[in-house]
């Protein structure tokens, strides 16, 4: 009868009220086995309310205690009044600690539920919060552009003598062009530097890029930490968004090196190729103890978003020896850096 309410708490709780009036009525049980009877229909009714409403599981449990008390009544071998007693306390207390520890797990199940709603709300904010910052980088970016386009556009008349009217008319098109862009640029992603408390609307400092590379080393450097810098191909000038893409993941690299695993040895290798670079951070094993860190853990995050927005390749992971290692490849189409060249 357990077994079978076990996975049929219902149908197995109707089989035993029948089991119960049978072998009363037909098998009259000894004194000896009478409680065992009451003991496994307690046992059904307590699997019972694991599985129902505690309304159903109340309403069993009269049935049952209704039962009890007709068939004592009516005369057959069920025990004495005692055992009656008994067995009616005994159904309520099934039918209460099962109710309880049903309430518990639903309880422990909507706790699991809202802890997984909370920590998707969470990632799903640190990639909000990310794609707003380097939405706010990249404006200062193409806002750079578009104001060395304009201001091209507007010199580009006087370095021509006598330049033909309709070259004049198609620059001065081109810079209003710019112009109006940039002033769009500005009205509807400017404000993205209000959104994050702290930062100012006024701030004009360029973004980074791989020119400050060594100034990020030496500060990391006067922070303990040991590095060594490879550089492999021809270096050369690649598109602002790449260079600022590549000088931040290293920065957040850095930054995961001196926090988890300080004073250990690392190495950056930055593989120039024709159409692509490639950053390579790797450390060795901790040979201090890492403090408390107070950073947010977000900064893979911000390393992948970096890398979908250029269409790259990011390898995040520990290496045999105990250490660490991120390896990003970032398309660096030379179009862009090119034609910069040519207007300079």
């Amino acid at each position: 009868m357990l077994v079978v309410a076990l996975r049929r708490p219902a149908p197995a709780w109707w089989l035993s009220m029948g089991f119960v009036t049978g072998i009363t009525l037909e098998y009259p049980p000894t004194h000896d086995t009478q409680i065992y009877v009451w003991m496994v229909h307690a046992g059904v009714l307590f699997l019972l309310a694991l599985r129902v409403h505690l309304f159903s599981a109340i309403t069993a449990a009269v049935l049952s205690a209704l039962l009890a008390v007709l068939l004592k009544l009516s005369g057959c071998t069920v025990g004495s009044w005692k055992m009656i007693t008994g067995a009616l306390a005994l159904f309520a207390l099934a039918v209460l600690i099962g109710a309880v520890v049903r309430g518990r797990r639903e309880d422990h199940a909507r706790l699991t539920e809202q802890i997984a709603a909370t920590a998707r709300e969470r990632a799903l904010r640190t990639v909000l919060e990310e794609r707003t910052r380097i939405a706010r980088e990249l404006h200062d970016v193409v806002a750079h552009h578009l104001s060395l386009i304009s201001i091209q556009a507007d010199a580009a008349p006087y370095r021509v003598q006598a330049p033909p009217p309709e070259l004049v008319t198609e620059l001065a098109s081109i810079r209003a062009n710019a112009l109006e862009g940039l002033a769009e640029l500005r009205q509807m992603l400017g404000l993205l530097r209000s959104n994050v408390p702290g930062d100012s609307t006024t701030g004009t400092s360029p973004q980074p890029s791989l020119a400050q590379l060594d100034g990020l080393l030496a500060n990391v450097r006067a922070a303990g930490l040991r590095t060594t810098t490879r550089i492999e191909g021809s270096a050369r000038h690649l598109p602002p968004g790449v260079e600022l893409s590549a000088y931040r993941i290293i920065q957040e690299a850095l930054s995961n090196v001196l926090r988890h695993a300080p004073g250990a040895e690392t190495i950056i290798q930055l593989t120039y190729t024709q159409d692509a670079l490639g950053l390579r951070i790797a450390n060795g094993p901790a040979t201090l103890p890492p403090t408390p860190s107070p950073g947010a853990g977000h900064g893979v995050i911000g390393m992948r978003e970096r890398i979908a927005m250029l269409g790259g390749d990011l390898a995040i992971g520990p290496t045999p020896d105990g250490g660490y290692e991120v390896s990003a490849a970032l398309p660096a189409c030379t179009s862009t850096a090119a034609r910069k060249e040519t207007y300079a």
